[in-house]
């Protein structure tokens, strides 16, 4: 299957060189670019691509709002890409907030290469690219906000097995899937068994959204 991908970002350089780079993959297709998030939804509705990647500060509409219209449209609209935030730093503020609005994971545009290629077929495929920099990012802002438990995630995450809710505070704490292996003494495969469970159960997209999910439903408390 060809990945359709459209590339939202301010800077023409570095929309050519994505797209350039993206292009030359037999399975990756660019169909649209734009230079600012208000055009960039725009394309997104006119192109239906599977990935958009999203510059965080743009003019005119920065990419969380841009997110946000994509993942949360208005009615009559079925297309949903899947939104991958491009950031200059892995600290950045956006990154709760663009979590929270459903963007699948951030990449720094200064990654490699290889590192972009993989992130579109990450995406695309519906796994969340959270890096452990991002993981503790989100953390710490948790740590900084202290919101207040939300009663009504805490009723919907009663409905895990013991062995699912133990997978989903350690996701949360920015374990890899062979860590949580190591850590449970478990298989690999399993783990990722337990973790298919538990998005199905909570109505979770991706793994950005289990870690939100688990901080604000009180499973999970920052500094412990």
């Amino acid at each position: 299957m060809t990945i359709r991908v459209i590339i939202v970002d301010d800077q023409a350089m570095v929309r050519a060189g994505f797209a350039a780079l993206l292009a030359a993959q037999s399975d990756i297709d660019v169909v649209g670019e734009a230079p600012d998030g208000k055009q960039g939804v725009e394309v997104s509705r006119s192109t239906h691509p599977d990935v958009v990647l999203m510059d965080v500060r743009m003019p005119e509409m920065d990419g969380l709002e841009a997110a946000r219209r994509l993942l949360d449209p208005p009615p009559g609209v079925t297309h949903r890409p899947k939104v991958l935030m491009l950031t200059t730093f892995d600290v950045d503020d956006y990154v709760y907030e663009a979590l929270r609005a459903g963007a699948s994971g951030f990449l720094l545009k200064d990654a490699p290469p290889a590192d972009l290629i993989s992130a579109v077929r990450v995406v695309a495929a519906g796994e969340a690219l959270l890096a452990p920099s991002v993981t503790r990012r989100l953390i710490a802002d948790f740590a900084r906000q202290r919101p207040a438990p939300r009663k009504n995630l805490a009723v919907r995450r009663s409905g895990l097995t013991p062995r699912e809710t133990e997978v989903l505070e350690l996701i949360a704490r920015g374990l890899s899937n062979q860590e949580i292996a190591e850590s449970l003494v478990l298989a690999e495969q399993t783990v990722k068994t337990h973790i298919g469970r538990v998005l199905a159960k909570l109505g979770l997209r991706d793994r950005a959204q289990a870690v939100i999910f688990a901080y604000e439903s009180g499973l999970v408390t920052p500094g412990q």
